[in-house]
């Protein structure tokens, strides 16, 4: 059964003591050139023997990490010739963000690749003239991505119908999901509590809960604005417009938040900016609960609405009327974001939804009865969870583990299941798209494979399906723990070229005699 510890994270108890990593390993510097040293991977030797070609993946993480232990992977051929690969296979690694492939396709199975999540406008009030007298409602249902495009559109429709002023408060519900005690702390190493990544999941999510900044130079100076613009957040532009040059990076420009008082922020910004360049940056800035509020404001002051009273929470009274709703997009558009960019926040919310869906009575917290789902319905595919431990759904997190042989098993159900195809459109594809965009090229496997991608601090790691030159596709899992772990990209890289040029097929084709036509498979 699942276990909660004092920090909330749910786990399964280990069989036995899961293997250490060592802390601190020396590392050898990656090839510059990835490419070349991959098609010294490519001559005529024999891979026939199933252990001959782990052990040169396992010689080349040894040589790159100066680790024997610091690789674990699984491959398995899913529909042609091949043999199961396994290095490390069955200690428990931090995966990073290959766990959103988990909570991804275990959404399309239990949730179904249809499902849709509402955000309903209702009032307690009427509409007299020009005017909604009463407050006016806003039923949060947990859309992951209920972007600021969807509900301008949605707020237009009370514009439409004529009203131009809300005698009442603007109260906000999010009563669908159940949080007991929030969510276990990631301690982030790039010291940026603002980052877009770290944004957590909430009933209230709105837009990712992100302002879009941006800076534009030309012959009057530098403008500066913010997407949505928020009454709470100010920008001091301190950046200067210089003659036309070549545009610079976004590291060159320094975004400070500053806190004032009533919950307003204040944006400092700094650097130089050729004209005719222009800057952009996303901060998160604001609680869940007053962004949303005040975006939904922001929207109505530019169509003319006028809110009369405050921003509030609270519960929705059963004899409140629908005025408007928006819908999102269904599951599988959304899981498709998830995955092709690896947002933490959709996935931690959809681990959310997983859990609201499927509550018991006893259960108070949407996270833990996520967790518990997900490790049920591992269970009635026979999938062994003993020392898995999911947290949260995204990946992001120090306390979550999986091994590549649970990992691939998981996959090679994903072949077969009725969403497969859903499930593997969500995934980059190598050297084309998503995170993978980057990665491989120039080494003729594009569209080769489609891989989801882990990083964290001290971790790589790859999940996906990837084909070889036979037209075998093989499930893949990949993970690299290590201090540090930068150069476990290669490692990897190495892993999926060699799987598409050189696949441990285990056959040799041999002509019998010539008194007679077959021909034997050994």
């Amino acid at each position: 059964m699942p276990q909660t510890n004092s920090a909330g994270t749910v786990t399964r108890r280990p069989k036995r003591p899961a293997l250490v990593l060592a802390a601190a390993l020396a590392f050898t510097p990656v090839l510059a050139n990835l490419p070349s040293a991959l098609a010294a991977d490519s001559g005529d030797a024999n891979y026939s023997d199933n252990r001959l070609w782990a052990s040169q993946m396992r010689d080349f993480a040894m040589k790159s990490l100066n680790s024997d232990e610091a690789l674990s992977m699984a491959a398995i051929p899913l529909n042609g010739p091949g043999l199961d690969q396994n290095i490390n296979a069955d200690v428990p690694m931090s995966p990073g963000s290959i766990m959103k492939v988990i909570t991804t396709y275990a959404a399309l199975e239990i949730l179904g690749p249809t499902h849709h999540w509402d955000t309903d406008f209702l009032t307690d009030g009427q509409m007299v003239g020009d005017t909604l007298a009463g407050n006016l409602y806003v039923r949060f249902g947990g859309d992951p991505k209920l972007t600021f495009e969807r509900l301008w559109t949605a707020l237009r429709e009370l514009r439409d119908m004529g009203i131009n002023r809300i005698d009442g408060n603007l109260i906000l519900d999010g009563s669908y999901f159940k949080i007991d005690g929030g969510f276990p702390a990631f301690i982030d190493n790039g010291d940026n509590p603002h980052a877009p990544f770290l944004v957590e999941p909430s009933a209230y999510l709105t837009n990712l809960n992100l302002i879009h900044f941006q800076i534009r130079a030309d012959e009057r100076g530098t403008q500066a604005w913010s997407t949505p613009a928020l009454g709470e957040v100010v920008i001091d532009n301190r950046v200067t417009a210089v003659a036309e040059g070549p545009c610079p990076s976004r590291r060159s420009f320094d975004w400070e938040p500053m806190a004032q008082a009533g919950g307003k922020v204040t944006v400092r910004v700094t650097g130089e900016l050729p004209q005719g360049c222009r800057t952009t940056t996303y901060l998160s800035l604001l609680p869940h609960e007053q962004y949303s509020a005040s975006m939904i404001r922001s929207l109505f002051s530019e169509m003319g609405i006028i809110v009369t009273g405050g921003s509030q929470t609270g519960l929705t009274p059963e004899t409140a009327r629908l005025v408007m709703k928006t819908t999102s997009p269904d599951l599988v558009t959304m899981v498709r974001d998830i995955n092709k960019w690896s947002s933490n926040v959709m996935a931690r919310q959809l681990l959310l939804t997983i859990g609201a869906q499927n509550r018991l009575d006893s259960e108070n917290d949407d996270r833990v009865a996520g967790i518990r789902v997900i490790y049920d319905w591992l269970g009635k595919k026979g999938i062994d969870t003993t020392g898995m431990v999911i947290d949260n759904g995204a990946g992001l997190t120090r306390h979550g583990r999986i091994t590549a042989r649970q990992g691939a098993k998981i996959l090679q159900h994903a072949w077969n299941s009725p969403y497969s195809s859903d499930l593997m459109a969500s995934m980059p594809i190598i050297a084309m798209d998503g995170t993978m965009a980057r990665r491989l090229r120039n080494t003729g496997m594009d569209g080769e494979g489609r891989i989801k991608t882990g990083y964290l601090e001290n971790v790589r790691s790859i999940a996906g399906f990837t084909r070889d030159e036979n037209n075998t596709t093989w499930a893949v899992v990949g993970m690299v723990n290590n201090d540090p772990a930068w150069n476990g990209q290669a490692v990897l890289d190495r892993i999926l070229y060699s799987l598409h040029y050189r696949p441990p097929v285990g056959t040799a084709l041999s002509q019998a005699s010539p008194e007679t036509s077959a021909t034997t498979i050994q």
